[in-house]
Order: C-alpha cells, then sequence, then structure tokens
C-alpha cells in the first residue's frame, strides 16, 4: 500500500483524521459500556477477529497472502502486534473504571514518550526543547493524578501502562517500515492479535444476548471504519500534517463521556491535560522545526 500523500488533497486528509477521532472516540465509549458486562479479553477476541477479516480483505487485494505476510522481520512484527495487544488490553482495563476524558488525558502522553524511546532506542536525535516539553507533559501527569492529595487509582496507572505500551508500538512501527510496507504490518497486528485472543478468550466467554451481540458488532464495525479512515488520511497527507490533529480525541471522548455517561472531567483534570497537549503539540512543532535543513545545526 502506497502512503505517499498528494498534496492537493491534504485538506481532504484533515478531514478524514479528524472523522476518525470522533468515530474512535464513540468506539472507546462502547468500549467502556461493554465493559461493564463482559471481560476484558472476550471484547478484545470480537474486535480481532472481525478486525483480522477486514485486513485480510484488505490486504489480499493485490497480493496472495504468502507474498502479504512475507516480511523481512517476522519476529519484530510479531513483538510490535503483541504490544499493541498489550495498548488496548490495558486501555479497556483503565476504562472500566475511570471516566473517558480522564483515560484519554492519560494516554494523550504517548507521543513524548515515543520520543524518548526512540532517542534512546533508535538514538533518534532530540533536542533540549523536547526533552523540556516531554518534562512538562509529565508535570501535567501529576496535576492529574495529583499524589499526596488523593489516592491515585489503579485506573490510571493502567492508562499511563497503555500509553508506554503503544510508545512501545510505535516505537517498533518505525523500524519496521524501513523494511515491510503497511498491509503486511497491518495483517501482523490482526493476525498476531487474532491468535492470542483466540487462545485466551474462550476461557473468559460470557454468552452475549441480543443487545450484547449488537454491541460487539457495533465495535468491530467502528474499530474498523477507524482504520480504514486513518489508512485514507495517511493517502492524503504526510503523518507530519495529521499528527496534532489525533488531540482532538479528547474533546470528543470529554462529550461523549458526558452525554453516554455522564461523567465529566474535573478542574484538575482538564488542567492536566491541557498541559500535555500543549507540550505534545510544542514537540510536534520542534521535530518539524528540526528537520529543516540547517548551516551546522542540530535538533533543538
Amino acid at each position: 500500500m502506497n502512503f505517499s500523500p498528494r498534496a492537493d488533497n491534504i485538506p481532504r486528509g484533515i478531514t478524514l483524521i479528524l472523522l476518525a477521532m470522533a468515530i474512535f472516540a464513540a468506539q472507546d465509549a462502547v468500549i467502556k459500556h461493554l465493559a461493564a458486562s463482559y471481560s476484558t479479553p472476550q471484547i478484545l477476541w470480537v474486535r480481532y477477529v472481525m478486525f483480522a477479516g477486514f485486513a485480510l480483505v484488505l490486504a489480499l487485494r493485490k497480493r496472495p497472502l504468502r507474498l502479504v505476510l512475507k516480511s523481512a522481520r517476522p519476529g519484530l512484527q510479531i513483538l510490535r502486534s503483541l504490544a499493541i495487544l498489550g495498548d488496548m488490553a490495558l486501555f479497556v482495563v483503565a476504562v472500566r473504571v475511570l471516566p473517558l476524558a480522564d483515560t484519554h488525558s492519560l494516554v494523550a502522553t504517548f507521543p513524548l514518550i515515543t520520543t524518548a524511546l526512540a532517542a534512546v532506542f533508535l538514538k533518534e536525535p532530540v533536542g533540549i526543547r523536547r526533552w523540556l516539553a516531554i518534562l512538562v507533559c509529565f508535570a501535567g501527569v501529576l496535576v492529574i493524578l495529583r499524589p499526596g492529595l488523593a489516592a491515585i487509582q489503579p485506573g490510571a496507572l493502567w492508562a499511563l501502562s497503555a500509553a508506554v505500551f503503544f510508545s512501545i508500538y510505535q516505537v517498533m512501527t518505525r523500524v519496521v517500515a524501513r523494511f515491510d510496507d503497511s498491509e503486511t504490518s497491518l495483517l501482523y497486528m490482526a493476525i498476531t492479535g487474532a491468535v492470542v485472543t483466540t487462545v485466551v478468550g474462550p476461557f473468559f466467554w460470557a454468552p452475549p444476548d441480543a443487545a450484547g451481540w449488537g454491541w460487539l458488532v457495533v465495535l468491530a464495525v467502528l474499530g474498523t471504519v477507524t482504520h480504514l479512515l486513518l489508512i485514507k488520511a495517511l493517502e492524503h497527507a504526510p503523518a507530519s500534517v495529521l499528527q496534532p490533529f489525533n488531540y482532538t480525541l479528547l474533546p470528543w471522548a470529554t462529550l461523549i463521556g458526558f452525554l453516554a455517561f455522564g461523567q465529566f472531567p474535573d478542574g484538575w483534570t482538564v488542567a492536566g491535560a491541557i498541559i500535555i497537549v500543549a507540550s505534545g503539540l510544542y514537540s510536534i512543532y520542534r521535530e518539524h522545526i528540526s528537520r529543516k535543513p540547517r548551516n551546522g545545526g542540530r535538533p533543538r
């Protein structure tokens, strides 16, 4: 799959990413609703099996399955797939006990965690200003957690752990992207998740009623549509342009969390989220600046 963007379609790419974030928030609301009645392995099992079907259809449009699965780094692809599975599992556990907005405020730390991990493990250049942005981001986390003023909820730790796993997934994605195309990476992610959850899921199965099946199907459809929109967005605009719009997920999560569950973040969470998002946007800006050619310059 070719993700080379067409510059004249950047507005379309932005529109698609905005729509994807809105649907993403709706998907997470469905996850929160299902988590009240069904186990995390069961929710992930249904979602991954249906997602694997979508990924197979997408991948087989142009090449036979054996060619799509041919990877230069199959072991790393599997580890990467397990990382995103861990992220999803931790997110479901977190959102089971935390409001949507609180969960997403903490998960929003992942761009800066990714930056730190990429600097350490991939030796990507990160200047002092972006390191300061990372420190400010974690100050925002402390504002939300308020250690010493309130007991830290386990759900908050699950959300932060989800951000770490997603960051590991992001770093591994940067590596495999050098060797494999996006179709191969997507299919490995779907099949690995489907296999693991199929092994675990039956032991936690609770027969859904008609409404439960309906919500599980809705979850799978929303997840599939979100992935499709993200892929299409990247076909029309570069990731560096789209990345800031990922933060629109936060207001959508806040709105849907209030409408669906009557939950609204307190002032501490709002303040912490603003700090996290602001530091993340600044880091994106500095990364963009650092990519511009400079005479004898270095990352800042």
